[in-house]
């Protein structure tokens, strides 16, 4: 896991994106609709993804993980 902090830049984009593009919420729940799409495919057998199955997993993860900083769902209290 990286410890980078993020440029005065990206944070600015990020910001500007949030505050008019989508709200952090929504984007959540995007990040979690397209995943579960690719979740699915990739479990068919005939699914067109399959040589592709090392970055599903990979971008499955840093997604959901990305979904769970902007709206908190899976983690117990």
């Amino acid at each position: 896991m990286s410890t980078k902090t993020l440029s005065k830049e990206t944070e600015l984009r990020l910001t500007e994106f949030f505050n008019n593009s989508i709200d952090s919420k929504s984007m959540a729940k995007t990040i979690r609709q397209v995943n579960f799409l690719i979740a699915l495919n990739a479990i068919r057998e005939d699914g067109f993804m399959k040589t592709e199955t090392v970055n599903i997993e990979d971008g499955f993860f840093w997604l959901n993980e990305l979904a769970e900083i902007l709206d908190p769902y899976l983690v117990i209290e």
